[in-house]
């Protein structure tokens, strides 16, 4: 096998896993730096999304595009709805609103096995996305290809959202100072719901997508909400530059990892979550290596 194989391809696969996650992380991000809602039942916005995908698509570009409208309507309309049920939490801070979603998520993940079964589910995509290309001389999946490009697109469009817009700048003023944002009579209320509603778009987008990729199972949900807090706490509360540089690394990490250390594959995400932690924890109280200030 040689170095094409060996990194090149994982090094890919890292990328289309990274813009994959980064796509969910992004809503997840902003729903708490902005909105203050720690919202543990994203991965199962994510999961409604896969499901829909898996259901609809029949190898047909009309099914695909249907699945992806249907997942994005219906991961908007379950954030909005979340948003309306986490609002009366508002003053009582995160832990009730972490309760409120985990109740939710688990109800929702039993609703959606019931409803499909304990089986993993793969869409059928349409034939030309199907078939191979080639990467350095090698044949490469074309779908993660293409997942590549849509995902890229989808990150400069809301990089140009978050920064060129009137909404952009009234969410960047709601993460730094909401109480000024109501004097200047924004209903913080409204923007929880606009944040929440994006953000489930923004997730079930990706499970429809992202199904043919890495599946639509019982298991979906917990994994991506799982990779998704990594995400959100390794590029920092609130950030969405932050959230693509760590979705990258987490993508490189489970893929080449398994390729370099596959004995510690398993624990290097979580060694490096530590070490940055750490790290943190270090610069924010002054202390430099070796001890000094």
């Amino acid at each position: 096998m040689g170095p094409v194989e060996t990194y090149l391809i994982p090094a890919v696969n890292g990328v289309a896993y990274g813009l994959l996650l980064f796509v969910v992380a992004a809503g997840l991000t902003l729903a708490f730096g902005a909105a203050g809602v720690l919202n543990l039942a994203h991965g199962t916005l994510y999961a409604v999304g896969a499901y829909a995908a898996a259901v609809l698509t029949d190898g047909s570009w009309l099914a695909l595009a249907a699945a992806v409208a249907a997942g994005t309507t219906l991961g908007a309309a379950a954030g909005a709805g979340l948003a309306v049920a986490v609002a009366p939490l508002a003053s009582r801070g995160h832990l009730s609103q972490a309760l409120l979603t985990f109740g939710i998520a688990l109800v929702a993940g039993a609703l959606l096995v019931l409803a499909f079964g304990a089986d993993d589910l793969r869409p059928v995509v349409p034939p030309v996305l199907d078939q191979p290309v080639s990467l350095a001389g090698r044949a490469y999946p074309g779908y993660r290809m293409a997942f590549i490009a849509v995902a890229a697109v989808l990150a400069v469009a809301g990089w140009a959202v978050l920064t060129r817009t009137r909404a952009g700048a009234r969410l960047r003023a709601m993460v730094d100072d909401p109480d000024m944002l109501a004097a200047v009579g924004t209903n913080p209320r409204a923007v929880l719901a606009a944040v929440l509603a994006a953000g489930g778009a923004a997730a079930g987008f990706a499970g429809a997508l992202g199904a043919p990729i890495i599946g639509a199972g019982p298991r979906t949900a917990e994994m991506v909400l799982l990779l998704s807090l990594v995400i959100v706490v390794l590029g920092g509360l609130g950030s969405v530059p932050g959230a693509f540089v760590a979705a990258i690394f987490v993508g490189q990490v489970q893929s080449l990892g398994v390729v370099l250390l596959p004995g510690l594959a398993p624990y290097l995400l979580f060694a490096a979550m530590a070490v940055v932690l750490l790290g943190r924890h270090r610069r924010s109280s002054g202390v430099l290596p070796g001890g000094h200030r």
